[in-house]
């Protein structure tokens, strides 16, 4: 049985740079990254915009270590990071899909030096050492609005709550 041609999208560090290369002889790359622990529209509206600023999209998604360091709580994330990866890279918006182990993704952006920096709403981009660093080299950082009324955590406690009388 023939795996799914998304799969292809999941890169590992050791095959990142080749991959980028490619991916910047179509044009700009935009970087964006987070847990994208149960997937909804406000994510995928996010990441469909994101998509649009650049000719890809390049997803640097927390290992399961990263994203339990968050503080979303104990159980968090609730899907491994190899399904949520699986799941990410089936959207047509994401061209690859990566991870990173630490806290934010810097090292990883200073790996891929992307074209443009996205992030949600909710993130000061004057404060944010990641867009002061994709700036330094003449990138762009800036961030995109949420869409209203759609957060995993919200969704869990939903989930959560559903079950008791």
């Amino acid at each position: 049985m023939n795996s799914p041609s998304f799969l292809q999208k999941i890169v590992y560090r050791n095959k990142l740079l080749q991959q980028i290369a490619a991916l910047r002889g179509l044009g700009p790359v935009v970087f964006t990254n987070g847990v994208f622990d149960v997937l909804h529209k406000g994510h995928v509206t996010y990441l469909a915009q994101a998509r649009l600023q650049g000719a890809s999209l390049v997803l640097g998604l927390n290992s399961d270590a990263s994203a339990s360091r968050l503080g979303k709580g104990p159980d968090r994330p609730l899907n491994n990071q190899d399904d949520r990866a699986c799941v990410l890279a089936a959207l047509e918006s994401i061209s690859v899909v990566t991870f990173f182990e630490e806290d934010t993704p810097y090292e990883l952006i200073q790996l891929i030096k992307p074209d443009i920096l996205v992030k949600g709403g909710d993130y000061d981009m004057d404060k944010l050492k990641e867009a002061q660093f994709v700036r330094s080299y003449g990138g762009i950082a800036k961030s995109l609005s949420f869409v209203t009324g759609y957060s995993t955590t919200q969704l869990v406690n939903k989930i959560r709550s559903s079950g008791t009388p």
